[in-house]
């Protein structure tokens, strides 16, 4: 597999912790924008590509900030599990009486963030999570073979707002039996005309991980980069932190 090049080597660069961290398709955007990055995440992700803490992300978070470490960073990227929020949740699951045990994890993430005193990026797809969607970014508008929308909520401060790009066409794929061919691919599940973990890789630009889940659950790098860059021209700080 291969791994992310290192961007601005030898220089100082400002510290971003990425809570919920799954394999770092946030933080291998905001590395390329210029951050360093220190993910969490509760699980062992191996293919995580930069210093990387397991264990529960809010203890972790809550633990920073009792003890100070916290102002080691500059910026925090959070995604936590919002499972009954989600459209498949409260659609298909919805309508079969599934999923009503899942967890939300938004608003103590929020809560938390709000004690650290800096700015945040929480991270959701779309659905009825209950975020701000200061920001709402597609697929089509860095030319990936995903559409894979999320919103994101920007606490402490604010980013324009860029214009959606009309799909070219669907989601390869099969619906209610029928195929449908298409210029993107389902980065979701594994049935259904799904793509390859190549294919996926290649539409969301992710070389580092070839697990289906992680590729699945992550949000293409290209995203983060525009957030971090957003980030770091308006506020000047690359450079400020080692």
């Amino acid at each position: 597999m291969t791994q992310p090049t290192p961007i601005r080597r030898g220089q100082a660069r400002p510290r971003l912790l990425d809570l919920f961290s799954c394999a770092g398709g946030a933080a291998v955007g905001y590395a390329r924008a210029g951050f360093a990055v220190d993910g969490c995440d509760i699980a062992h992700r191996p293919n995580y590509p930069f210093p990387h803490h397991q264990g529960d992300a809010l203890a972790y978070l809550a633990h920073l900030i009792a003890t100070g470490q916290i102002r080691r960073y500059r910026l925090v990227h959070a995604s936590p599990p919002c499972q009954h929020g989600c459209a498949l949740t409260v659609g298909t699951n919805a309508s079969q009486g599934w999923g009503r045990a899942h967890v939300d994890l938004v608003g103590p993430t929020r809560a938390l963030l709000d004690k650290t005193g800096l700015p945040y990026v929480i991270e959701q797809p779309n659905g009825r999570a209950k975020i701000r969607k200061d920001l709402t970014l597609c697929g089509e508008m860095f030319g990936l073979g995903v559409i894979r929308h999320r919103n994101f909520e920007l606490g402490g401060w604010t980013i324009e707002q860029p214009a959606h790009i009309p799909h070219r066409g669907r989601v390869r794929g099969y619906r209610h039996g029928r195929f449908y061919d298409g210029p993107y691919v389902a980065a979701y599940g594994s049935g259904g005309g799904k793509p390859s973990v190549p294919e996926l890789q290649a539409a969301m630009g992710i070389t580092w991980t070839d697990v289906r889940e992680e590729l699945t659950e992550a949000i293409p790098p290209a995203y983060s980069e525009f957030i971090g860059r957003a980030y770091l021209a308006a506020t000047g700080t690359l450079g400020a932190v080692a």
